[in-house]
Order: structure tokens, then sequence, then C-alpha cells
């Protein structure tokens, strides 16, 4: 061996070791302050900035590029060939993540600190503030975001869906008295140091690898394809059910409020986690003998929005498989209605990226971490493409059962699925207004940003957009107070597009979804194993054989009740006359799973999946 190997080798296996070093501290504090566990924000402000500070130094760049150089020049032949290449590939990987993490001044690094800092102190604060709705009898209730949104979407009561939308919109302002349009200044101020105009365009880059223009050539298309859809089905909702069925806390449950309160007896909480298990064990989806911790309910002090995070990435390390160890979560308040769907939509989304990066099968841990050059519209298109199942007649029809072991009737699944069809474009439009506002008030210079102006704009780019101002006040949005989300919200948008485009692809080739075994080995093998090796679209062109498009997805948000309607009835008929033994056979992941609360251990599957069922239904119900 040349002394250039022996570099080579020694500076890839020292890279794979400081970076894990970092990433591991880093994302274990992360989960435990956002859990509420850990009070001292501090801890997770230092290990953020350490690692941002290992990510950006301008010498790891230089020592990936010295060592690629190195090992390039060196003639091998045989199997030290093959070892060669491999381990460029790695270092390759590695000198595309320092290109979009590095910063070479030190009034960058200086300005990212600043920022962490920030984002940090509000954070903190915001762990503190305390929003109440009023019911029926006036009494004033204490609620997380995550029960004032289901309240707006399903209660039946209109005085808690206003009282709880008017907390939303306290939220609002708050997030503008406490710091937020500093940080806007400041991560401007960074960007520039940078050299982009803005902190929009340097996200846009970051996360999407595309200019501002690019991604708004496909943003301005969709939203031509979709909004006579949406403005013409506000306009039958104000006349089928009043104009104040169209007012900001009216219109989510106007538009599919009755559904989800038919639905509920038949999608319990407590009866998610072996749903999900056994769901996605008949889709074939496996997790490589990772290690999965899920912290499910909600709770004071605990951050409110499900998220999943890896502490331990998975990678090869020459024939060695080091599995994965993954946290998610969900905020589920068991006893509101609506509680079980909204549950199993996180578990198959947050289980969704789980799967993703449990079977991501390189040789470095740079392709399997959550960061650019990872591209959040790739992350977003697996976890999406995942929970969009729960939507399909024929999963309803096998999975959705009420305490008495009785499936969800047929007039209740047309009842879902029609009843939401009218707002899909209204819906999807809701992700669309994020990089709108957040393009402009990124765009706005430091003098223009006031609290007014900063609402204003936010009235503004709904009416635009939604027809209606502030369904979900778009400043309470938590992504926007984070350093690592903001600006970056269209990656659900794209990956929605990914995720219809790539359903097609399964429809067309076997004709249905639910329990097929086919989805998750294919899936495996084009999206997940080549993890960021790849950009979002060559994936999607692996699987499907075409380029990304937003048409799908805008056709079937033009789709009218009786034609979704008429494929849900497919599906059904489908689900009784192929696949009646559904229910034989064993539940597996291939994964170690831990059902947490806090610091506390629920239950875990050591003696089996039906023991930790049980467990965890009847610690739910207790």
């Amino acid at each position: 061996m040349t002394p250039s190997t022996a570099s080579a080798i020694k500076t890839l296996k020292q890279i794979n070791a400081e970076f894990l070093a970092h990433h591991v501290k880093r994302e274990d504090l992360f989960w435990v302050t956002y859990m509420g566990v850990e009070k001292d924000s501090s801890k997770l402000e230092r290990a953020t900035d350490e690692m941002k500070q290992y990510l950006s130094h301008p010498d790891r760049l230089k020592e990936v590029r010295a060592s690629i150089a190195a090992r390039k020049q060196e003639k091998t032949g045989g199997a030290n060939e093959a070892a060669r290449a491999k381990e460029l590939f790695a270092l390759e990987g590695w000198q595309s993540l320092f290109s979009v993490t590095r910063i070479e001044s030190e009034l960058g690094q200086k300005l990212q600190s600043q920022v962490i800092e920030q984002e940090a102190a509000i954070h903190q604060k915001r762990a503190e503030l305390k929003l109440h709705y009023v019911d029926d009898s006036q009494k004033e209730i204490e609620a997380s975001t995550n029960v004032l949104r289901t309240h707006i979407a399903a209660s039946t009561s209109e005085t808690i869906r206003k009282s709880s939308h008017a907390a939303m919109l306290k939220l609002e302002q708050w997030v503008l008295a406490s710091g937020f349009i500093e940080m806007i200044k400041k991560r401007n101020e960074f960007a520039r140091a940078l050299g982009f105009q803005n902190y929009f365009e340097y996200r846009v880059q970051l996360n999407e690898r595309m200019s501002v223009k690019e991604l708004f050539e496909i943003l301005d298309e969709f939203e031509k394809l979709t909004r006579d859809a949406c403005f013409r089905q506000n306009e039958l909702l104000a006349k089928k059910k009043g104009k104040d069925a169209i007012l900001a806390h009216n219109i989510r449950y106007a538009f599919s409020g009755d559904a989800s309160i038919q639905l509920d007896p038949y999608l319990p909480f407590h009866a998610a986690l072996e749903r999900w298990i056994k769901s996605f064990s008949r889709l074939g989806i496996r997790y490589r003998q990772a290690v999965l911790s899920l912290d499910l309910l909600d709770r004071k002090g605990k951050y409110e929005n499900g998220f999943m995070h890896g502490p331990s990435p998975c990678y090869f390390d020459g024939e060695k498989w080091n599995p994965a160890r993954i946290n998610f979560t969900s905020n589920a308040s068991p006893s509101q209605v609506g509680s079980g769907r909204d549950g199993l939509r996180t578990l198959f989304h947050e289980g969704g990226h789980a799967a993703h990066f449990s079977n991501i099968t390189l040789n470095s841990p740079c392709f399997s971490q959550e960061y650019p050059p990872t591209s959040m519209a790739y992350a977003e298109t697996q976890s999406m493409f995942c929970d969009s199942i729960l939507n399909d007649a024929d999963w309803l029809k096998l999975y959705a059962k009420n305490k008495k072991g009785e499936t969800v009737p047929d007039d209740i699944i047309r009842l879902v699925l029609t009843s939401d069809q009218p707002a899909r474009a209204f819906s999807e439009r809701s992700i669309l207004v994020v990089p709108v506002f957040e393009h402009r008030l990124y765009s706005m210079s430091d003098d223009q940003l006031t609290a007014e102006s900063i609402t204003r704009l936010a009235r503004d780019c709904e009416r635009e957009i939604l027809g209606v101002e502030s369904p979900r006040p778009l400043l309470s949005i938590p992504h926007l107070l984070s350093n690592e989300q903001a600006c970056s919200y269209q990656g659900y948008l794209l990956a929605q597009m990914a995720v219809d485009q790539t359903r097609g692809y399964f429809l067309k080739k076997y004709g249905y979804l639910t329990d097929n075994p086919h989805v998750g080995a294919e899936i495996s093998k084009h999206y997940w194993e080549p993890g960021n090796s790849i950009s979002h679209n060559a994936t999607i062109q692996s699987l499907t054989g075409s380029r990304l498009s937003g048409k799908d997805l805008a056709a079937r948000c033009n789709l009218d009740k009786d034609e979704l309607w008429a494929l849900a009835k497919k599906q059904i008929e489908r689900v009784q006359a192929a696949r009646p033994t559904t229910e034989s056979g064993t539940a597996d992941l291939d994964a170690t799973i831990k059902i947490v609360h806090g610091e506390k251990l629920i239950t875990d599957n050591s003696k089996g999946m039906k023991k930790m069922w049980a467990d965890f239904e009847a610690w739910v119900q207790g």
C-alpha cells in the first residue's frame, strides 16, 4: 500500500468518525430538548454550533479534495481497483456535503453562530408560552397548537373552533414580538455574506439544488392549474353552508369535519401502533435492524409538531453493516375526535422517513444523513408516499375497524374520500402559500420589516393563494422559526408531486398499493438505497421512467366526487375479491422498537409485537 493510499483511507475513516461524533451528540440533545426532557437548551445550542462549525470549516473541503486527488493518481488493479473506486465514491460524497455546508469567511461563521443563538432563544421562550381556547361553558383551557389545530378542523363547537383560531392568531403576534423580525434580518445578513441575495435563495439552493426562478416555474404552473378548482370550491361551500362556512375558523371543519367525526370510532388511537406495523410489514417495508424510539403522546413542554431525527445514520463500513438509530414523535391527544387518524398519519409519515433513513446502503454516513445535500423534497417524498396510503379505500376497508371489530361501512369511506376531495386543491395550495409568503418576506428590506407589514403580507398571501384569510395563520407554522426548516416548506409540495407520480406508476403496474409486498422492495431499491448520491429527480426517473411533474397532482386535485368514488369502489372490490387472507402471518419490520413517554419506557417489542401492542393499548386507555 502506498503512502497516499494509507492517507486516503485514514482521511475517509477519520471523517466518518468525526462526523458521527458531532452528529450523534447533536441529535441526541435535539431529541431530549424537543421532548421537554432537557431543560437547558444551551447544550443543544452548543452542540449545533459545534456541528455547524465542523461541517462548514473550509479545512474539511480541502482535506477531502486532497485525498480525492491523491487517490485518483494511484495505479491499481483487480480487487484493489474496486476498493479504490468505493473509497473515491465515499470521498466524493463528503466533497458534495462539505461543498454545500462550507463557510469560507470568518464573518459568515460568526453570523451563523448568531443565527443559531437566536433560534435557541426563541425556542426556549416558546416552550414557556401558554395558549388557551374557550369551551362552550366559557371555561378557558390551556392547549398545545396541535390540540388547537385539531379543534379548528374537527370540533363541532364553533365557540371552540373560533377561540382556538384566536389563540393561533395570538401566537402569530407573539412570534413577531419575540425576536422573529430580528432573526429574519440576521438570516438575510448571513445569506448575503455567503453571496446570496437573501436567506430564501440560500435555502432553496441548499435544499433542492435549484434556483428560485426554477422553483417558481414549477410552483407557478401548479398554481395556475389548481386556481379555478380552489376558488370554485370555496364559492360552492359558501352557497351550500352559508358565508360563515368560509371564515378562517370554520373552513377546514366545513370541508371535512363531518367525515372526521364519523370515521373516528373506526380509527382509535390506541390501535394506531398495531395498524401501522402490520401495514408496513405487508408492504414489504423493513428497517434493516434499526433501533426506533417513538414518543407519541402530547404533553406540556414537548415540541408541538411530529418529526423524525436519526442520531446514528446507517452505512456499510467495509462489509460491516451499521444499522440506524432513529427517533420519531407525534403529539396525539387520544380523547380528541380525529386523534386516531392524525396519529396514524404521523406514524405512517414519520415511519416512512425512518424506513428511508434505515435503508441507505452506501459506504459512508454522508449519504444517509438528512441535511443537505439530501433534498427535502426527496426526503418528504418517502414519508408522504407512505401516508398517502391511509386515504386509499382498500386500506380503510382492511384496517379501519371499531371496538367491536366491525369494518368501516362503504358510505363512511365514501364520505371520507369525497368530503375531503373538494378541499384537495385548497389543501395543496395551503402548502404553496408558505413559500410564496417566505419568498416575499425575505425579499423585504430591513426597514420594511415591521410586525404590521409582515402581518399584512401574510394575510395578502393567504387571500391570493387560498381565497380566505388565515385558515392556518402563517406565522403559527413552527417551520418558520427553525433555521433548518425555514424556507423549505415548498419541499412538501414538490414531494407531493412526486408522490402522485409514484402512485400512478404502482397503480398502472400492479393495480393496487395496500398490502402490496412489491412496493417496499421497489421503493427501497430506487428511492432509499442510493441516499443523497443522486438527485431527487433521478430517483423519480429511476422508478417511473419520467421526470418529476406536478401535472398528475393537479389532475387529482381537479377530480370531482363521482370520479373519485368510482376509482375507490374498484379498490374496495379488489380487496373483497383478491386479498381475503390479509390477517394471516406475523408482522415483521426487522427493527427494535421502543415506545417512550419522555424519559419513561412504556413498552418494546423484545417479547413480540402482540405484547407491545397490548401494552401500548392498555397504557393509552389507562
